[in-house]
């Protein structure tokens, strides 16, 4: 996976949420395009789009602090401050810079995306244009939950509780049983994982990311959520050109359905998407038809 790619350990600076120590792999040529995984997975999930861009764009695949091989803080802070989407991508604003980007393209699946939202917000000036796969905002999740969402969104409100029951709760059973329950999809299976990106899921999954990944709910509950409401009722909108896909099967769009009239409320740029016949794991499951989708919109004048 990721050949010819180079694999770097980027440390951010602390700027009011402790310092974090990003992984991360880097190739391609082109404009710079930032690739950003979900929950519970890491940079691996876009092994199968990589390759379908690497001759378009110079690719950026990180792992989130608290995800992967990435490093975050131990302590979450007041309301997981540490773990919130601000503070994801601050760090991945601070990865690019060192890595000589000061403008750039940013696409993101499930959590990736959510970061991706909040840098859009918080640094317009840098953010070219936006890719969100598979996602609402996530104020608006909070805001207009069901029992059909919860009944397969129960992570969130399960991760969310604090520490340490869900972490100890989740250690307490395999890493493999853990990753097969919760990406496994009804009439999916694990078909759309490739083995050596399951081994790396399961090698992924310890105390540290179980720890991160708790607290990155946390937040999302949180300081989060107190972000967001401030911004839509500031009516602080996505400015740049906001590209959504969404898997036709996935929980989303079965529940959602078209997704572009609830994003119309939340980016004041150009905004297009269209459903992608899969799941939720869009960039594993049709990887030529997410690179197809990306190519379009980060491509066009």
């Amino acid at each position: 996976m990721f050949e010819g790619f180079e694999s770097r350990k980027i440390e951010t600076p602390d700027r009011g949420f402790s310092p974090a120590f990003i992984n991360l792999k880097y190739g391609g040529e082109g404009p710079p395009l930032l690739l950003i995984h979900g929950n519970p997975l890491t940079h691996v999930s876009w092994h199968k789009v990589a390759p379908l861009l690497r001759k378009h764009f110079k690719l950026v695949c990180v792992d989130l602090r608290g995800y992967g091989d990435s490093e975050g803080p131990e302590d979450g802070g007041v309301d997981s401050i540490n773990y919130s989407f601000r503070a994801m991508s601050q760090d991945l604003i601070d990865v690019m810079k060192e890595l000589g980007h000061e403008q750039f393209y940013v696409a993101g699946h499930d959590r990736g995306a959510r970061a991706a939202h909040r840098m859009a917000l918080d640094h317009p000036k840098t953010i070219i244009k936006l890719a969100v796969i598979d996602i609402l905002p996530s104020h608006y999740i909070w805001n207009n939950t069901s029992a059909s969402w919860a009944d397969t969104s129960w992570h969130w409100l399960f991760m969310m509780q604090p520490y340490d029951m869900p972490e100890r709760m989740m250690a307490g059973v395999s890493a493999e049983y853990y990753i097969e329950k919760k990406i496994s999809k009804p009439g999916k299976g694990l078909r759309p994982f490739s083995k050596e990106a399951l081994a790396e899921y399961v090698r992924c999954f310890n105390w540290k990311t179980i720890r991160g990944s708790c607290e990155d709910y946390r937040a999302c509950a949180t300081s989060d959520l107190t972000m967001d409401t401030n911004d839509f009722v500031s009516n602080k909108k996505i400015l740049c050109p906001t590209l959504t896909i969404w898997g036709k099967d996935s929980h989303t769009g079965k529940v959602y359905g078209d997704l572009l009239p609830i994003w119309e409320k939340y980016v004041s740029g150009k905004l297009t998407g269209g459903e992608i016949d899969c799941g939720h794991y869009v960039i594993e499951e049709k990887p030529k038809e997410t690179a197809g989708w990306l190519l379009q919109h980060f491509n066009e004048h």
